[in-house]
């Protein structure tokens, strides 16, 4: 996997949650706090799902095959999906369940010392976790906030991570707030409701990976400043002398498909534009260097077509041109 796949930050999460997990379930055992095995369950979620971002980063890296000759780069996006499903059923789903029977029959917490110091050294260990996935993510971020990071962002490994150690810190406060009100209160059922309010919070962080994901696995276009980089370098103003339309796809997080119809000179000879074409790649190459598969058409560039627009029914997933007359 390459550094952008972010897999320094995926260990760190792996061994951090792994940890975790173990401590975590210990805890549940001395005290029966509902809290402490949602989180268990949430940590242990966790770690399968940091398995699954390194296998599909393994995945992704197979060559090219005649069934498949576009590679195997979206294999990380599938994964990453897989991840939003495991994190909501796995963890969320289990947590509200254990929250309500909780609150339903809610038991006193015993020796509630092992859930308080667990919880503080799950806090401090998926702080060191949660640290390097910034530090990470911030090489790529630039100026981008951590919203615009996550939503346009092509490497789904960092924002899961990020993600994931966002809710787990939360996470982790809810169940500290839950056994220390019901030591406080005598009242187990604040356990219980802690517990749920783990459960709503890893739901809704399932929920916003799952539609990060599915856009990428649906296809998206390059970035705004790959888009500008690639439309300057395909014109050289003498055989290419203009870019009439372009449809990018991303194949992978690094890897990325470029079509483009080019005008060029009606008296310019085959060898002539087949060269031009042949130096514009090169030129978009060296602009974007993840522009790895690239289609050029030449054609006649024509004011009054032009002037008609694009036709929608032309692109992929236009609508059927009617047969009605």
């Amino acid at each position: 996997m390459s550094a952008s796949g972010g897999a320094k930050a995926i260990v760190a999460a792996l061994a951090a949650n792994l940890a975790i997990a173990v401590a975590k379930f210990v805890a549940f055992l001395f005290s029966g706090s509902s809290s402490m095995l949602a989180e268990s369950v949430h940590s242990l979620a966790d770690s399968g799902n940091q398995f699954l971002l390194l296998l599909g980063g393994k995945k992704a890296q197979r060559e090219a095959t005649p069934q498949h000759p576009f590679g195997y780069g979206r294999e990380r996006y599938i994964y990453a999906f897989l991840v939003s499903i495991v994190l909501f059923s796995v963890g969320g789903m289990f947590a509200v369940y254990e929250g309500y029977e909780k609150i339903s029959h809610p038991h006193d917490l015993e020796h509630w010392y092992w859930p308080v110091g667990v919880l503080v050294f799950a806090i401090i260990a998926e702080s060191f976790s949660f640290r390097t996935a910034i530090k990470e993510s911030n090489t790529l971020r630039g100026k981008l906030t951590w919203g615009q990071f996550i939503k346009r962002a092509k490497a789904p490994e960092l924002p899961v991570v990020l993600l994931e150690d966002l809710g787990a810190l939360i996470g982790l406060i809810l169940a500290l707030g839950g056994v220390g009100l019901t030591l406080a209160t005598g009242d187990a059922v604040w356990d219980g409701i802690g517990t749920l309010c783990i459960g709503v919070l890893l739901i809704a962080i399932a929920v916003v990976l799952a539609l990060e994901t599915k856009s990428l696995l649906l296809g998206e276009a390059a970035g705004t400043d790959e888009v500008a980089k690639i439309e300057k370098a395909v014109v050289d103003g003498e055989t290419v002398t203009g870019l009439i339309h372009m449809r990018t796809l991303h194949l992978g997080p690094e890897e990325l498909l470029v079509a483009a119809k080019i005008s060029v000179h009606h008296d310019n000879t085959a060898a002539e534009v087949a060269r031009a074409i042949n130096d514009a790649e090169a030129r978009i190459r060296a602009a974007v260097p993840i522009a790895r598969v690239i289609y050029l058409e030449p054609d006649i560039y024509s004011e009054s077509e032009a002037e008609r627009g694009s036709d929608p029914e032309a692109r992929p997933g236009g609508p059927t041109p009617s047969t009605e007359h």
